[in-house]
C-alpha cells in the first residue's frame, strides 16, 4: 500500500517583500482536502480567483516561474513548491494577498519550518505516485541543456550547473532521496550574476532585492564606485567582495550552494506536474524555461501511461466488478437510456466502465442515415452513468437516490464513435464529494485513442427530496 495523503493541522503564514515587486505580501498555508492538490488563492482580488499548480498554467519564465489562470496571475511560485514536495505534503490551499509568494532569504527554508510548526494530518486516501517505467528525456542544444528521469522506487535529483565563471566553475549537487530536501535542500539560496543584478537594477525589476536573500557572484573587475553604487541601491554603508568573488562577504551555507539551489528549483517547477513522482532526475543546466519544458513532456508521458492502464484493464473474457443486473441495481436508468454495460474498477476516487456499441441502438436510425455515428450527447450521458456509479457507492441506498447534472465544462470530442465500437470510459474525482455535490473528470477511449472528454458536475437527491420538489 502506498502511504496516505496528508495536510497540515491548521493554517499558517508567512510575510515579506516580493523579489520582482517589491511589495509586502502574506502567503498563508491552509489545510485542503484529499486529491486537492497544490492551489494558489488571490484574496487581494474580486471573487479570490484560484489558480491551479499546473505546468498547463504557467505563462513566465524570464525570472521565475509564473502562474496564470481564471484571470489573476502569481509569481515565482518555485520555493513554495519546493517546501510542499520536500515536506511531503500532497494538498495545500496557499492564498496570497499581493501577486508575488514572498521572496524571504531567498531560499525554501522558511515555508518549511512553518509547515512545520502546525504539523502534519494524515488523510484516508492514498497517495499516488506516477512511478517511472522508461526514462524520459529532455534536451535544448543551444543551451547545452540536458534533463532525463529514470526509474527508481524513490524520488532522486542529481544536477549539474556550469556558467563558464571562474568564481562559480562546474558545480554539482544531489539528494539521494526526497526526505534529505530539508537538511541538503531547502535553506539554499538564489544567486545572481554582478552583471545580471546590475541589468535588473537599471530596469527597476528586482524591487525587494537584497544581499541578504541572493548570493551574488561577482563576475567581472568592480571599481570602489561600483561597489558604492550598489550599497545605496541595497540601502547599506558599504558592500565588498570577499576573496570567493561574493558580494559582501556573504557566507555560503554550502560550499556548492548555488548548485543546490537549481536542485531547489528543479523540484519546485517539477511539482507542476501534479503528482508524486518515483524516479531519479538528472540535469545538466537547468533553468525555468527548461524545467517546465520537462515537466510538461513528463506530464504527457503520464496520460499517455494512464491512458494504456485504462484500456488494459479490458478484458472480455475477465468477469467484471458489476454486470448489467447489477448495475440497474444501482443505477435508476433503464432502456433505452441506460448506455453503461459493465463496470470493471471502481475505488474511493475512480470509477471504470464499457459501452459496447451496436448497430440495433434507435438513435442510429437517425443520427445518420447510411452513416451511422454515436452522437455526443449519448458520449456524454454514459461517462455520466459512469460516474453516478461511483457517486452511488458512497450512499448504503443507492436505489433511492437519483443524479442530477449541475454543470458540463471542457467538453471534447476527438474521434467518431461507431457502431462496432467499446468506449472504456475512466471518472476520477476532481475533490472530495461534499453536500452530494461531486466533480469529476471523465475520459472515454476506444483503444488508446481518447474520443471524447470533459469535466462534470453532479448532485445526488433522494428520491422522496426529488418528489417532494416537484
Amino acid at each position: 500500500m502506498n502511504p496516505r495523503q496528508r495536510t497540515i493541522k491548521s493554517e499558517v503564514s508567512v510575510s515579506g517583500v516580493g523579489l520582482h515587486t517589491g511589495a509586502k505580501v502574506t502567503l498563508t498555508f491552509k489545510p485542503a482536502p484529499e486529491n486537492h492538490g497544490y492551489k494558489f488563492k488571490r484574496i487581494d482580488l474580486p471573487n479570490q480567483p484560484i489558480i491551479d499548480a499546473d505546468v498547463d498554467n504557467v505563462s513566465d519564465t524570464s525570472r521565475s516561474t509564473t502562474l496564470t489562470a481564471n484571470g489573476a496571475s502569481v509569481s515565482t511560485t518555485e520555493h513554495v513548491l519546493a517546501a510542499l514536495v520536500g515536506c511531503e505534503v500532497d494538498n495545500m490551499m496557499i492564498e496570497l494577498d499581493g501577486i508575488e509568494v514572498p521572496i524571504l532569504d531567498g531560499s525554501a527554508i522558511e515555508f518549511v519550518n512553518a509547515i512545520e510548526s502546525v504539523g502534519y494530518k494524515e488523510q484516508d486516501a492514498e497517495r499516488e505516485y506516477y512511478i517511472v517505467q522508461h526514462n524520459i528525456h529532455y534536451s535544448e542544444e543551444d543551451r547545452k541543456v540536458e534533463m532525463v528521469i529514470m526509474p527508481l522506487d524513490d524520488y532522486r535529483f542529481t544536477c549539474m550547473v556550469d556558467y563558464n565563471s571562474p568564481v562559480l566553475g562546474s558545480q554539482h549537487a544531489t539528494i539521494t532521496s526526497i526526505s534529505d530536501f530539508k537538511d541538503e535542500i531547502a535553506s539554499c539560496r538564489t544567486f545572481v550574476f554582478l552583471h545580471e543584478l546590475e541589468m535588473l537594477l537599471k530596469h527597476n525589476l528586482i524591487k525587494g532585492g537584497d544581499i541578504n536573500n541572493a548570493i551574488v557572484i561577482v563576475d567581472h573587475e568592480i571599481d570602489e564606485q561600483e561597489l558604492k553604487d550598489l550599497a545605496k541601491a541595497f540601502n547599506r554603508e558599504e558592500i565588498k567582495v570577499a576573496r570567493e568573488g561574493i558580494l559582501n562577504n556573504i557566507e555560503l551555507r554550502f560550499q556548492n550552494e548555488p548548485a543546490r539551489h537549481k536542485l531547489l528549483d528543479m523540484i519546485g517547477d517539477l511539482a507542476l506536474i501534479g503528482t508524486p513522482i518515483k524516479g531519479h532526475v538528472m540535469s545538466a543546466r537547468p533553468g525555468h524555461a527548461a524545467n517546465v519544458a520537462f515537466a510538461k513532456k513528463i506530464k504527457a508521458a503520464i496520460k499517455k501511461d494512464k491512458r494504456k492502464k485504462v484500456q488494459h484493464l479490458y478484458d472480455p473474457t475477465v468477469k467484471p466488478l458489476y454486470d448489467i443486473t447489477q448495475i440497474m441495481n444501482i443505477l435508476p436508468h433503464r432502456q433505452p437510456f441506460l448506455y453503461i454495460d459493465k463496470i470493471l474498477e471502481l475505488t474511493k476516487t475512480y470509477v471504470v466502465g464499457v459501452k459496447n456499441v451496436t448497430i440495433n441502438e434507435e438513435f442510429f436510425k437517425g443520427h445518420f442515415p447510411g452513416a451511422p455515428v454515436l452522437p455526443g450527447v449519448v458520449q456524454i450521458e454514459a461517462m455520466a452513468q459512469t460516474g453516478g456509479i461511483l457517486v452511488l457507492s458512497t450512499v448504503p441506498d443507492p436505489e433511492n437516490y437519483l443524479t442530477f447534472f449541475l454543470k458540463i465544462d471542457n467538453v471534447r470530442f476527438r474521434a467518431q464513435v461507431l457502431p462496432g465500437d467499446t468506449i472504456i470510459f475512466r471518472c476520477d474525482l476532481m475533490e472530495p464529494i461534499r453536500r452530494g455535490i461531486a466533480q469529476m473528470k471523465g475520459v472515454g477511449m476506444v483503444g488508446e485513442k481518447i474520443v471524447v472528454e470533459a469535466e462534470m458536475m453532479a448532485q445526488i437527491s433522494r428520491v422522496k427530496e426529488t418528489e417532494n420538489q416537484e
